[in-house]
C-alpha cells in the first residue's frame, strides 16, 4: 500500500528557511561520533509528508558473527520503535472506547476475570494506561510470548509491589502486556492483528508500522546496536536476531516502523482523527485522551512529572519535559523509546516530528540529545 501523506516541500512549513540545518549537523556530528550507526528524521505538517531523511547506516556488516552484509539506512528501513510503540495499541484502546466496547473506568478484571486475584481486582484501565497499576517490575518471558494463553495466565497471576493508584511509575512492558490481553478479550483477535485492523491497515500505514515483524520485512529491518567495551565501538543488541522478539510484537515496546509512519500517526491526531480521507477517531475521543491526567505528580522512575494522558504524555508548564524539550508548546505531546528515539506532535503549529535511531543508549546522554533535539526544531518554527 502506497505511504498516506501526500508529499510537500519543508518550505511550506512554518519553519525558518534554514532552521533545520543545526539539526541535520548535530545528527551527523553524534554519527561521526559514533554515538549511533543510523537514524531516520521525518517531518509532517498539515497532513503532507515535510521532510525525511535518513543517515549513517542501518546494518554495519561487522563486529559480530550474524551482522555480515552492511546496509545503509533507507527512508523505508523499520526500526525498533521500543516504547513508541505503547501510542500505536493506545490509538486501538480509543478506538475501542469510541466503539463503546471498553471504558477506561472499567477494571481490568472486568474483560479478563482471573486478574482479580492477588488483590487486583480494582485495578482500572485507566490506572494501567497512565503507569499506576502497581506492578512496574512485573514480567512476561520472551519464551511466552509465542504462546498467548499463557501470556494471559501470566499477566492475571502478576503481583503487586504497591497499593495501585498511590503512585505513578513507568511500567515498561508489563502495564502493555495487560492491556494487550485486554484488547484479545475484546475484540476475539491476536492483539498484534486488531491492533493491524483497528488502527494500521485503515489509516494506510501497513508497510510503515507492524506491531509484530512478519518474516517477509526482516530485509528492511535496521539491527539494534548499544555501546561495546572500548569508546566508539558497537555490540549487537538481541533484538536484531531474536525471530522471538521481532515477531511477539510486545504492546508497550515491540513495534517495528519508518520515522514517515510515526509522523503519519500522529498526523491523524492533530488533524482530528482524519487521516488522508479516513476518520479513524472523533475529536472528541482525541481530547479525551490526550490531556494531563497525572497533573504534576513525579514518576518515581523517570524522576519528573510526565504529565501522562492515555498513551502520549503532555509537554505542560514545568521547566523540562523529558524528550518534548523545554521550548515545546505547552500542549505539544509525544512519547519516546527507551535509549534511541522519539515522536511527538505540536498542536500550536501542526508540525509532527519523529527521530529514530539504532543505538540504544544510557542516559544522561539520551535524554540530553532529546532534549537539545527537540528544542532545535521548536526554535525552528514560527508559529
Amino acid at each position: 500500500m502506497a505511504y498516506p501523506l501526500p508529499l510537500a516541500s519543508l518550505e511550506s512549513a512554518p519553519l525558518r528557511p534554514g532552521a533545520l540545518d543545526p539539526l541535520l549537523a548535530l545528527i551527523e556530528q553524534h554519527i561521526a561520533e559514533k554515538r549511533y550507526p543510523g537514524c531516520q528524521l521525518a517531518l509532517a505538517h498539515q497532513g503532507r509528508l515535510v521532510f525525511n531523511q535518513s543517515f549513517g547506516q542501518a546494518r554495519l556488516g561487522h563486529g559480530d558473527p550474524a551482522d555480515t552484509q552492511a546496509m545503509a539506512a533507507q527512508n523505508d528501513t523499520l526500526w525498533l520503535l521500543y516504547s513508541n510503540t505503547k501510542v500505536i495499541t493506545a490509538t486501538a484502546l480509543w478506538k475501542l472506547h469510541e466503539q463503546g466496547r471498553l471504558r477506561f473506568t472499567d477494571t481490568v478484571a472486568d474483560h479478563l476475570p482471573e486478574f482479580a486475584q492477588h488483590d487486583k481486582g480494582a485495578i482500572t484501565l485507566f490506572q494501567v494506561i497512565t503507569h499506576q497499576g502497581g506492578f512496574p517490575d512485573a514480567e512476561v518471558p520472551l519464551e511466552l510470548t509465542g504462546d498467548h494463553a499463557r501470556v494471559r495466565e501470566r499477566v492475571c497471576d502478576f503481583k503487586l509491589q504497591w497499593e495501585p493508584g498511590s503512585r505513578v511509575h513507568y511500567h515498561g512492558l508489563s502495564a502493555h502486556w495487560v492491556l494487550g490481553m485486554v484488547i484479545e478479550a475484546i475484540t476475539g483477535q491476536d492483539f498484534r492483528q486488531a491492533i493491524t485492523d483497528l488502527v494500521i491497515r485503515p489509516l494506510g500505514l501497513e508497510n510503515d508500522l507492524f506491531v509484530g515483524l512478519p518474516r517477509s520485512e526482516l530485509s528492511r529491518m535496521s539491527f539494534l546496536y548499544q555501546p561495546g567495551s572500548t569508546a566508539g565501538s558497537y555490540a549487537m543488541r538481541f533484538e536484531s536476531t531474536s525471530e522471538a522478539w521481532q515477531q511477539c510484537g510486545a504492546p508497550g515496546g515491540g513495534g517495528y516502523g519508518t520515522a514517515r509512519g510515526m509522523v503519519a500517526l500522529y498526523q491523524m491526531m492533530l488533524q482530528g482523527g482524519r487521516l488522508n480521507g479516513v476518520q479513524l477517531l472523533s475529536p472528541r475521543t482525541l481530547a479525551y485522551a490526550i490531556r494531563n491526567y497525572t497533573d504534576e505528580r513525579v514518576d518515581e522512575f523517570m524522576g519528573m512529572a510526565m504529565h501522562r494522558g492515555l498513551g502520549p504524555h503532555v509537554r505542560g508548564h514545568t521547566v523540562g519535559m523529558r524528550g518534548l524539550g523545554s521550548l515545546a508548546s505547552p500542549r505539544a505531546y509525544g512519547h519516546g523509546g527507551v535509549g534511541t528515539s522519539y515522536c511527538w506532535a505540536d498542536p500550536d503549529s501542526g508540525l509532527s516530528f519523529a527521530y529514530i535511531t539504532n543505538s540504544r543508549v544510557p542516559d544522561p546522554w539520551h535524554s540530553v540529545r532529546l532534549d537539545q533535539l527537540s528544542n532545535l526544531v521548536h526554535a525552528a518554527i514560527q508559529t
